[in-house]
């Protein structure tokens, strides 16, 4: 169910990024020639721009997606965990991506669900136009940022946008919010990752303390802190202590 209605979602994408081309009974199909040729329709120039537009949209979309859901916090939040735990490289970087892109799955399930119902189904049943699609498609996600965004960061944009004041939610800018609620999820996980730091920086300061006793000044303290550092997050179940936290962060506001 969730690979269908990801594909739906890219490609109810791909239909309103290329509407200018499929509007037209045949879709025409770029042709790949080296040099500059003149031609005196310029319906070949839109499509050309057109085709050329769709390409740099794909190339960017990944990144825009990552901007509007919460794989942001949950990222930042699991690299400062390894770097907490001084563990290097492990978990590597694949498998923190990897998890932190199920999460994201799992948190945003609902809204990807609820695009579907309202955008998705019914452009696929020509009960809608590609606009009011897109239009309905933006809605749950504007209410999920929302809802993760800080009155202040988005004050922040909408002065410097020039816009009026929005009366109410329905008027908010998609993109007058979108950094703003970027910057809100970089502060909360930046917070989180403080509050992780806090127990395995006691547990460094016990051990550098106890090695300047003994006289072991030339052995690094990180080397005999991080297996006690390692004991400890798996005695209290630190990945369940952590997940938890990152759910409720985002289903309990």
């Amino acid at each position: 169910m969730m690979k269908k209605i990801l594909k739906g979602l890219a490609l109810l994408g791909l239909l309103g990024l290329a509407q200018g081309v499929f509007a037209q009974e045949q879709i025409p199909l770029p042709v790949i020639t080296f040099g500059v040729e003149s031609s005196s329709d310029p319906s070949n120039v839109a499509v050309t721009l057109q085709i050329l537009f769709l390409l740099t949209i794909l190339t960017l979309a990944p990144s825009i997606l990552v901007l509007m859901t919460s794989f942001v916090r949950i990222l930042i939040v699991l690299s400062f965990l390894r770097q907490a735990m001084g563990t290097m490289q492990s978990p590597p970087n694949q498998v923190l991506v990897s998890l932190a892109l199920f999460l994201t799955f799992y948190i945003m399930m609902p809204t990807f669900q609820q695009i579907n119902d309202v955008a998705l189904q019914p452009y696929l049943n020509q009960e809608i136009g590609t606009q009011e699609a897109l239009d309905n498609a933006a809605r749950p996600l504007s209410e999920f940022m929302l809802k993760h965004t800080r009155e202040k960061d988005l004050a922040l944009f909408v002065h410097f946008s020039g816009d009026e004041r929005p009366a109410t939610k329905e008027d908010v800018s998609f993109f007058t919010l979108v950094p703003a609620f970027v910057i809100s999820e970089l502060k909360t996980a930046f917070q989180m990752g403080f509050m992780i730091f806090i127990p395995f920086l006691i547990i460094d300061m016990v051990v550098a303390s106890t090695l300047m006793s003994m006289g072991m000044m030339m052995l690094p303290p990180a080397m005999i802190s991080m297996p006690f550092k390692v004991i400890l997050f798996v005695l209290v179940d630190g990945w369940n202590l952590v997940m938890s936290s990152l759910l409720r962060s985002f289903v309990e506001r």
